[in-house]
């Protein structure tokens, strides 16, 4: 684990308004130290790719009413337990994606073979408003997954999630809870047993740090988690329209495996399972099959935590996020967040960091109205994570 005189840095860092962790982690491979860069001029931030003059002179700007030491000491009193990539302990798995949080906070007991991938870890997602087939297939699913030594991850959410949860304890496994929301609430209340079960027994994460309450457009982001930490999704019941699609979306981008369960046509909670079948989705037919199959997944090589090191459909805007930076091109069928985002696409490719650094958000809640723009068919997302309009 670093020092917490570098984590100091990952969170100051962090705290820069339109500054992704794409970009911090970038500016860590530049300087190798976060400390050492923050110390660097205007100009020497020019060097980082991604970072043009104007965002090298907005850093500079907010350097200088952020004081490192006094905000890690303000930040530790309400959330002490947290990993910056840069942390042995950070999930290997999640630190690969290109979005992956630049902090994240946790709770419950930690397990180094979890985070290091040597135990596969196996997302559980759905609607939250399951039949009692999606609930009943969830249940034995979890419940087998555990007792087979898998690792079950889901949001905490109401039905699939909160079943998938109950089953893998029900089982004797653990379970890792992704929340979108600070440590210190409980969403829904409805869970507060549930979470609280799982922070004795398994790990809860989330990349909002206290007191953050769960916003809409936190799960879209919160889904991008639970899939980078995965070795599989298994999509249980979903709608056309469903959260859990685009869990599904984020782990077929992050070369992960994909499984559903299906349904008949007629049953609305679960055409979205069908259109992933159509799309290349593995089949459940069985639990003994599903077991096998997942036993079959390579392992890992030796686990070694190299991508920081290599050189080189819900959303709120946030109150404090300014629109002056951009001329947003407004459509009649989106929200100011996805008006925003949109907006800040240009004619040509334009990447995520240029995106961010436009619209001043957070990398991941861009993220997640990237994908939801995608799905709408407004944008395309082309490689080296650019994005051009339709």
């Amino acid at each position: 684990m670093i020092n917490n005189q570098e984590k100091k840095y990952w969170l100051a860092w962090a705290n820069i308004k339109g500054l992704g962790s794409t970009s911090i982690k970038k500016i860590y491979q530049t300087f190798h130290s976060l400390e050492t860069a923050w110390q660097v001029s205007s100009q020497q931030l020019l060097r980082v790719d991604g970072i043009g003059k104007k965002l090298s002179e907005t850093i500079h700007q907010q350097r200088k009413n952020i004081d490192p030491d006094y905000l890690f000491a303000q930040h530790i009193q309400k959330n002490p337990l947290f990993w910056t990539p840069a942390d042995g302990l950070y999930p290997q798995l999640l630190l690969e994606i290109p979005s992956s949080p630049a902090i994240l906070y946790y709770q419950g007991k930690v397990v180094a073979k979890e985070n290091n991938g040597t135990t596969p870890l196996i997302g559980i997602v759905g609607t939250r408003k399951p039949t009692e087939h999606g609930r009943r297939w969830t249940y034995n699913i979890s419940k087998a997954l555990a007792q087979r030594g898998f690792v079950v991850v889901s949001g905490l959410a109401e039905g699939i999630d909160t079943v998938a949860h109950r089953g893998c304890l029900d089982g004797g496994g653990r379970t890792i809870a992704v929340l979108g929301n600070g440590l210190d609430r409980v969403y829904p209340p409805s869970n507060r047993a549930l979470m609280a079960e799982i922070a004795e027994k398994g790990l809860i994460l989330t990349e909002y740090a206290y007191g953050s309450r769960p916003e809409r457009g936190n799960f879209p982001a919160r889904n991008r988690i639970v899939a980078g930490l995965c070795r599989a999704i298994l999509v249980m019941e979903a709608p056309e329209k469903s959260g859990a699609l685009i869990t599904a979306h984020y782990a077929t981008e992050f070369n992960r495996d994909v499984y559903t369960l299906p349904n008949t046509p007629d049953n609305f909670q679960a055409r979205g399972c069908l259109r992933l079948i159509h799309r290349g989705a593995e089949v459940i037919v069985t639990t003994e099959e599903l077991l096998s199959s997942l036993g079959d997944i390579p392992d890992l090589d030796q686990p070694q935590q190299l991508s920081l090191f290599e050189s080189d459909s819900e959303n709120n805007l946030s109150p404090d996020v300014s629109t002056e930076m951009i001329s947003p091109q407004q459509s009649p069928n989106l929200t100011p967040p996805l008006s925003i985002v949109y907006g800040a696409i240009a004619l040509e490719p334009t990447s995520l960091d240029t995106i961010v650094t436009k619209t001043q958000l957070p990398t991941a809640q861009v993220s997640g109205i990237l994908l939801q723009l995608e799905l709408d068919g407004l944008i395309t997302q082309l490689p080296g994570m650019k994005y051009k309009k339709h």
